[in-house]
């Protein structure tokens, strides 16, 4: 058992963001409910963005969205808050990927925050695609990968 200290939402207290920053992001009032929380899908379409843009890098050109797996929302995020996503490719296969990601927020706009929060995370799974939209070969890509 790990004597690290516990957040509020039971997380590790005190660590930083796991993989890449890919997308910042500010929480905007359409985005959110009428207490000021984002809402939850809102926040899925900017991990899905962010996913999106590491599968392009990976595969070089177009990928699609194939599944969403373990979307855990931590807590909330207020509108005026920053967003930042991380990822974190975790597997490369013939033609897909599976990448990591982790939301972290912090406040900027109604006052500034130095920590940012652990708010999100979830596994996007990708599959690299022509122009035709069918499935195609991941070549090695020595910024991410190397088989």
């Amino acid at each position: 058992m790990s004597d690290a200290p516990i957040s509020p939402a039971g997380l590790p207290a005190g660590r930083d963001p796991r993989g890449m920053l890919v997308l910042r992001t500010l929480a905007m009032p359409a985005d959110t409910n009428p207490w000021g929380d984002v809402f939850g899908g809102w926040l899925m379409s900017q991990m899905d963005i962010a996913a999106g843009l590491m599968a392009g890098e990976v595969a070089k050109g177009r990928s699609a969205t194939v599944s969403v797996d373990d979307v855990v929302f931590h807590r909330p995020v207020s509108v005026g808050q920053t967003v930042s996503i991380y990822a974190d490719l975790t597997k490369v296969g013939r033609t897909s990927m599976e990448i990591t990601l982790e939301v972290w927020a912090r406040a900027v706009v109604h006052g500034y925050e130095e920590e940012q929060a652990f708010v999100a995370s979830g596994v996007f799974h990708y599959v690299a695609v022509d122009d035709a939209g069918r499935p195609r070969r991941i070549e090695d890509n020595p910024e991410f990968f190397t088989r």
